[in-house]
């Protein structure tokens, strides 16, 4: 039976780790149900150009990824009768990437203004694994308190913060967006090959034959 990642894409800056951890998915052989807000729509129209319409989503959606889409099903941001929106839908978690602060107050309330927080919210209460990527900043004491209200409702959250050890100053950008995305899959426990692991040796991923 179709158990899928649910990823939900919300309108803040970021668009590309969406791509990077739905690109992964897909590459892992993993089933997704894809989730874009009116806002996201925005962003990735500004970001990259790309335009994801409803009645055409599977070309724009496959435009956006440059790739054959395998098993990825669309679900409208306003189809609040969409499969995720049930706890009876089958699903193996959830990814919000990126996740603006207002979707994050949206799902740590349980606002259901839309598909995407109301699926967020169906996956917390069903104790499946889901994953937020907050990706603003600064941050507001009101933003900490509905990230601390997530991870307490067992939500992981991972902000969009790329690490250089794997790659050193010289990272070039989907160096960093891979590396938030592969920390994406950890959390969900899917294999991946999207960043340098740490060996506990400094310098060892820039000097792999043991040089000074």
């Amino acid at each position: 039976m179709r158990e899928p990642w649910v990823v939900g894409v919300s309108g803040a800056s970021g668009t590309p780790y969406a791509k990077a951890v739905l690109t992964a998915l897909l590459d892992a052989g993993e089933s997704v149900d894809l989730v874009v807000s009116r806002a996201a729509r925005l962003t990735l129209l500004d970001e990259t150009g790309a335009t994801i319409r409803d009645a055409h989503w599977k070309d724009d959606v496959g435009s956006w990824l440059g790739r054959d889409l395998g098993d990825l099903a669309y679900w409208p941001a306003g189809d609040l009768a969409a499969g995720p929106s049930s706890g009876s839908y089958r699903a193996r978690g959830m990814v919000v990437v990126p996740a603006s602060t207002a979707a994050c107050a949206g799902i740590a309330i349980g606002l259901s203004k839309d598909l995407l927080q109301r699926a967020a919210e169906v996956n917390l209460k069903e104790r499946r694994r889901t994953v937020v990527v907050p990706r603003e900043t600064p941050v507001t004491r009101s933003h900490l308190e509905h990230l601390i209200a997530l991870h307490d409702a067992g939500a992981v959250v991972l902000p969009a913060s790329p690490g250089f050890y794997g790659s050193g100053a010289g990272a070039t950008a989907q160096q960093l967006i891979d590396f938030v995305a592969g920390k994406v899959l950890d959390a969900l426990g899917v294999p991946h090959t999207l960043l340098t692991r740490w060996k506990g040796e400094l310098n060892a991923q820039r000097n792999p034959l043991g040089g000074p």
